[in-house]
């Protein structure tokens, strides 16, 4: 973990530690894709911290289904610890800021294009490539995107994925259930390997997680 004022360079930043965030975290990993998961958002002056922890409960589920969630999350924890994943449980996402093109830095002065999201946390910034969260008010989220320049009449997921940000796990209503997180995490994962590796990924770095059927 760097010290304060720290700056770290990944493919990715995944806000939350839950089973959302450690699902695509897992998914990035067996793509070959350099993953940083946060525990949380807090956004600077904000109202209301956007960790929205209920998205992350099923107090509405059955007993089934939350025996379900446990049993994938323990899973997933494993497989976090045994891969090394960079799951850091303790450090929260202070402020979201998306570089221009033209505002972009690249601080390795290497020529490479540089990365267009920088998060800010107590021990320094992290720059990526691209954004998944996985615990976000809906309010705080439209607000993010219009200050963006996401017009709500927009197909607002293809405007999220050309910024580089992703959802995973966020319901409109209703946590969604375990293998709809899975299903969202496998899409995402994708979606973020065709863009790191556009000519075809590299050989699989680990064999697939197994998961309850």
């Amino acid at each position: 973990m760097p010290v304060y004022g720290g700056i770290e360079r990944t493919s990715t930043v995944v806000i939350g530690t839950g089973l959302s965030g450690l699902a695509v975290a897992s998914e990035l990993q067996r793509r070959g894709v350099g993953a940083i998961v946060v525990d949380g958002l807090d956004l600077l002056g904000a109202g209301n911290p956007a960790n929205t922890s209920s998205l992350q409960r099923c107090d509405a589920a059955d007993a089934a289904t939350r025996q379900e969630r446990n049993e994938i999350l323990r899973h997933l924890r494993n497989y976090a610890a045994s891969h090394h994943l960079d799951v850091r449980n303790n450090v929260r996402a202070l402020q979201l800021d998306h570089l221009d093109a033209d505002g972009r830095l690249d601080f390795h002065g290497t020529g490479h294009p540089a990365q267009q999201w920088a998060v800010s946390t107590p021990n320094g910034v992290l720059y990526a490539d691209h954004l998944v969260l996985t615990r976000c008010a809906h309010s705080q989220l439209r607000r993010m995107l219009a200050e963006l320049g996401v017009a709500a009449g927009q197909n607002l997921m293809a405007a999220m994925h050309a910024l580089g940000m992703y959802l995973v796990g966020v319901g409109e209503l209703i946590t969604p259930t375990p293998k709809e997180v899975l299903r969202q995490a496998k899409l995402v994962g994708q979606a973020i390997s065709a863009k790191v590796h556009p000519e075809g990924m590299p050989s699989l770095l680990s064999a697939g997680l197994a998961l309850p059927a």
